[in-house]
């Protein structure tokens, strides 16, 4: 709370700075704060304001200015970048990791990137050029390609020396050992190297046994393996086992938290790169043609409710009950969905495991529907004074939160099969089910039972 009540105190401060045409001193301001602190003061400004502050700061201080977008997101900013020219985009873009200068680079529009690459110096665009090569979400496209790594020929006393000497080394959580073909043999730890003898070979301490990431695995599988071993960082190798580089603690938090984004919005429909100052016009683009399918979708159910339109006519209390065999059964799929859909974006959830966490739900499921249906059966006939109406409104609910937790499990895992991301139609298909088979089991047993329904 402190740390957001100094951010807002910041941001009033840079508006007051903006309004009276303060330059110097809003520069002054922005540049005693945190990259991350001035994302989120660079979200919070008007696209005017916004653009005013960044070009502030990145006349004097480039570094600090690209750092900052980078925490933005790519996609913002990218957009701050993409109002200047090319020459100042390729300067900017050459103040950090090449990594982060490529996904910037990425997303800015093509001929301006391709200009762009072609005004950095040689060395700095040839490598954001290789990072782009590889797939999107890969461990190639994220990872930083200056990787500090010793030859297993080396001392520690030299493997030190070298270290010392380095000046282009960032950030060193482990010492990588390679051979003369630069093939990752080894890994060692800095606080083992400093306890040692510096006469003692790297090949004798080394640990051979060590876990590496190929440049084509996918970045989520990445962000597993990082949490599952509590790593700093983790060795990026290519199809032959040469170090290509490394990818820190730092980008993978920033992976889960994308990853977590993306599959929480897809599950409600949004588009996983909208956020809460997203334009109006592409907040309206983005969300259309899920509101689309899930118009398509109703009518699908209200076409099963029409069939029983004769039956819901000569006992209306049917209409009053029908809503909450649908929305039992909705909320209960979305139970389902979340711990499913997380269970498979963890790899806790495989198809070797699928049939325990399918009779779980399932039970789960019938559990629920037996005491939720008999308290709904109590309600129905305590209202209506027909009993038959309350066990048939109690034996629909457990068909229908028996088809949401089964619905839940088995259609993600499916998708997932088919290589399609669980999160991105679950919500639709489970929902969409669990309204056609609610109102189905509910009307079609009225129907079967007509005779015994009090003609309401």
């Amino acid at each position: 709370m402190a740390a957001q009540r100094r951010i807002d105190l910041v941001l009033d401060s840079v508006k007051r700075l903006q309004r009276v045409g303060a330059a110097a001193n809003l520069l002054n301001l922005l540049q005693k704060q945190h990259p991350a602190d001035l994302a989120q003061i660079f979200s919070e400004l008007p696209d005017k304001d916004r653009e005013a502050a960044f070009s502030v700061l990145a006349e004097r201080n480039g570094r600090l200015a690209m750092e900052a977008i980078s925490e933005l997101g790519h996609e913002a900013g990218a957009a701050l970048l993409a109002t200047r020219s090319a020459e100042e985009i390729a300067k900017l873009a050459q103040e950090i990791a090449s990594d982060d200068a490529a996904a910037l680079i990425d997303y800015l529009p093509e001929e301006l990137s391709g200009a762009v690459l072609d005004l950095m110096r040689p060395k700095e665009s040839g490598v954001v050029e290789n990072l782009l090569e590889y797939e999107e979400q890969t461990a190639g496209r994220i990872m930083n390609p200056n990787v500090f790594a010793l030859s297993e020929d080396l001392t520690v006393g030299e493997a030190i020396t070298e270290l010392q000497t380095n000046r282009d080394v960032e950030m060193v959580f482990y010492l990588y050992v390679v051979d003369e073909r630069r093939h990752l043999v080894g890994v060692v730890s800095l606080r083992r190297l400093l306890l040692v003898s510096p006469e003692t070979p790297l090949k004798r301490i080394m640990t051979t046994d060590l876990i590496s990431a190929r440049v084509d695995m996918d970045q989520e599988e990445v962000a597993r393996q990082v949490a599952s071993y509590n790593l700093l960082a983790i060795p990026v190798v290519d199809e032959e086992n040469k170090i290509a580089g490394v990818i820190t603690v730092d980008d993978v938090i920033d992976v889960i938290k994308d990853e977590a984004t993306e599959d929480i919005y897809r599950l409600a429909g949004v588009a996983g790169d909208e956020r809460v100052f997203t334009p109006a016009s592409d907040t309206f683009r983005k969300r259309l043609p899920t509101l689309g399918i899930q118009l398509v979708t109703l009518f699908a159910a209200s076409a099963v409710v029409a069939v029983f339109e004769k039956t819901i006519g000569r006992v209306t209390a049917l209409a009053v009950f029908m809503p909450i065999v649908a929305g039992m059964g909705a909320t209960a799929a979305t139970q389902t969905l979340t711990v499913i859909v997380r269970g498979i974006a963890l790899g806790e959830l495989t198809l070797s495991n699928s049939r325990k966490a399918l009779l779980k739900e399932a039970s789960i499921g019938v559990g629920n529907g037996i005491l939720l249906g008999g308290v709904a059966a109590i309600v129905a006939w305590a209202a209506k004074g027909d009993p038959v109406l309350g066990v048939l409104l109690g034996a629909a609910m457990i068909i229908n939160l028996f088809i949401a937790a089964t619905a839940g499990t088995l259609v993600p895992l499916g998708l997932r099969a088919v290589k399609v991301d669980p999160a991105l139609a679950s919500s639709v298909v489970v929902t969409t089910m669990t309204d056609v088979i609610g109102f189905a089991s509910f009307l079609g047993l009225a129907m079967v039972f007509l005779r015994y329904l009090a003609k309401t």
